[in-house]
């Protein structure tokens, strides 16, 4: 499961490793993420409806592969937390990629309060919100990305997925982001539910020092990820799919 502004291409990287591993994997879009129909409404991307879908997905996987291991990067691992506490016999195993055990923080946090002052005026109007977006992109990600060399079909494909989002589920994503309770001790509580605890060495949105207490709270497998920020997957493809496959092999031959 992605991040915020994430989608499933976001996996690319560590698919093949995964499979030639024996693995099947399956990357998704959030609700309202690139390729996946929005919700009807602000109300459709409550954690518990985002929660849902994930549920969904592993019901239908499992009927023919049985339970399935979970994976959340960063916004993505609150939901998939979400979805573990309400339905923990759906999941072999839970990754936390890159995320915390609450609202996110620091510089990160900073921006996500701008962004949302800046498109509070537009409210519920999808197509003001899509316009102030869009403005975002134009005017900052675009630019930003352009800086730091990244390739010019990157950055069409950015554009398409950050365009394609729904205004509204990136607004109430951001407010997750920035309000999300702790639940380390309810997750700590499945006891029998593997968990692996993964991040960059370089993390930018939790610190890392706030996802090794979380491990700890958590009784929880820790591995941190040298060379890579808040995107390992990408950025050190390699070690984090030799990371999952030995997590996911060892949380199979304890059951």
């Amino acid at each position: 499961m992605p991040g915020y502004t994430g989608s499933k291409e976001d996996f690319i990287s560590v698919l093949e490793s995964l499979a030639s591993a024996g693995r099947a994997v399956t990357a998704i879009d959030q609700r309202g993420q690139h390729e996946s129909p929005a919700a009807p409404d602000r109300a459709g991307y409550a954690l518990d409806q985002l929660a849902s879908d994930v549920i969904w997905v592993a019901s239908a996987i499992a009927r023919d592969t049985g339970r399935v291991h979970l994976l959340g990067h960063s916004f993505g691992g609150l939901v998939a937390r979400h979805a573990v506490l309400a339905a923990p016999n759906a999941f072999l195993s839970l990754t936390l990629l890159g995320s915390g055990p609450g609202t996110i923080g620091g510089e990160r946090a900073r921006v996500l309060t701008e962004v949302l002052a800046f498109l509070e005026p537009a409210g519920d109007d999808i197509d003001m919100l899509g316009t102030l977006i869009a403005s975002i992109w134009e005017t900052q990600l675009k630019p930003q990305a352009q800086a730091e060399g990244t390739p010019q079909d990157i950055i069409e494909f950015l554009a398409r997925r950050n365009l394609g989002s729904c205004p509204l589920g990136l607004a109430e994503m951001a407010r997750h982001l920035l309000n999300c309770p702790d639940r380390t001790a309810e997750l700590a509580d499945l006891a029998s539910l593997p968990v692996l605890v993964g991040y960059g060495e370089n993390d930018d949105a939790w610190p890392t020092d706030v996802q090794d207490m979380m491990a700890k709270r958590l009784r929880a497998e820790r591995v941190c990820i040298p060379g890579a920020a808040h995107s390992p997957a990408v950025e050190a493809p390699e070690t984090t799919a030799a990371m999952l496959t030995a997590f996911w092999n060892q949380s199979e031959s304890v059951r």
